[in-house]
C-alpha cells in the first residue's frame, strides 16, 4: 500500500530530524544539523533493507516515489528557516565550514567520476532523427 511507503518516510523524516537536534545541541548550535541528510540517509537503508527481504512490495514504493519528486521544495523549505544571519555573524567557522565543504566536493568529484562502468552518452539534439523530434 503506497500508505506504508509515506510511513517510512515519516518515521524516517522524525528520527532524522531527532538526530539532526541532538547534533545540533552537541555542537552547541540551537538547530537542526542536517536532519533532512539523516533522514534521507535512513530512507535509503531502510527501504533498500526491506526491498532485499522482499518486505517493501512495489506499491509502497509509490509513497517513496511520490514523496522524493517533492524532495527538493521541502529541503528548500526547510533550509530557509535555519537562521543563516545569526550563523555568519556569529564567527568565521559557518563560513569556513562551508568553503571547507565546498573545496572537498570539488576535490572528490574525480574520484566520484572513476568509480562503476563508463555508461553511453546522451544523444545531442543534432543526432536526433526528425521522427523522433516530432514525437519528442
Amino acid at each position: 500500500m503506497v500508505i506504508y511507503g509515506v510511513a517510512a518516510l515519516a518515521v524516517c523524516m522524525l528520527a532524522g530530524a531527532l538526530v539532526g537536534e541532538l547534533l545540533g545541541a552537541v555542537v552547541g548550535v540551537d538547530a537542526n544539523v542536517g536532519g533532512v541528510g539523516f533522514a534521507m540517509i535512513m530512507l535509503v537503508l531502510v527501504t533498500h533493507q526491506l526491498r532485499r527481504k522482499g518486505k517493501f512490495p512495489e506499491a509502497s514504493e509509490q509513497g517513496v516515489l511520490f514523496w522524493s519528486a517533492m524532495y527538493i521544495p521541502i529541503v528548500i523549505a526547510m533550509a530557509s528557516a535555519q537562521n543563516v544571519v545569526k550563523a555568519v555573524t556569529g564567527g568565521p567557522m559557518a563560513i569556513l565550514a562551508g568553503l571547507g565543504a565546498v573545496a572537498a566536493g570539488f576535490a572528490l568529484v574525480p574520484a566520484l567520476a572513476r568509480i562503476g562502468e563508463p555508461g553511453e552518452p546522451l544523444e545531442t539534439p543534432q543526432t536526433l532523427s526528425t521522427d523522433e523530434k516530432q514525437e519528442a
